[in-house]
């Protein structure tokens, strides 16, 4: 069901996505999916839970990769940044945030994703700083959280499709980004 409501967000948009016309594509009725997920929030925030699981694993086979440092830290803005405006995970992440400050739940479910990010991104730091390959100064909880928020910010505009603004310019301007807040040894 949450892949299917995944799949519908990126071929039509979240704004066109309603329980009945999930339904209609699952062959089952609106009020079944009321059944589970009681709201079309709480599918949205499902969704984006189960979209963020399998992101966890992967960040987690990232941190465990036996790459450089630097190579670890280019894969995880890879993974980070949309695929392209289409992205169901990032067009999710966008009508989460418009929602947050009315909503405690999804308020908690977000700083909960969130941190996941920060502390595998920290690691990461973390342990290149220990290997000699980043500066050995580096406050990594600062720099970490500075590179998500410009990810985030990145992100967005690719996801709304905004001029130069694709995926490949974003990773390159990330990529540069990161250069100058994690400098190499």
């Amino acid at each position: 069901m949450l892949e299917e409501a995944m799949a519908a967000i990126a071929e039509n948009g979240l704004a066109t996505l309603t329980m009945s016309s999930l339904a209609e594509r699952l062959g089952t009725s609106g009020g079944h999916i009321l059944y589970y997920f009681g709201s079309k929030d709480r599918l949205l925030l499902a969704a984006l839970r189960w979209s963020e699981q399998q992101l966890e694993a992967e960040r987690t086979e990232l941190l465990g990769r036996r790459v450089t440092a630097h190579r670890k830290l280019a894969l995880f803005l890879e993974l980070y940044l949309p695929r392209g405006p289409r992205d169901p995970r990032w067009t999710l992440w966008i009508e989460l945030w418009a929602r947050t400050p009315s909503n405690e739940a999804l308020r908690a479910a977000q700083q909960e994703i969130d941190d996941g990010w920060q502390r595998d991104l920290e690691a990461l730091l973390a342990k290149g700083v220990e290997q000699g390959r980043f500066a050995a100064d580096l406050d990594v909880p600062a720099r970490a959280s500075e590179l998500l928020a410009l990810l985030d910010g990145l992100s967005t505009r690719v996801v709304l499709g905004q001029r130069g603004a694709d995926r490949t310019s974003s990773l390159e301007r990330a990529r540069a980004a990161a250069a100058l807040l994690v400098p190499h040894t």
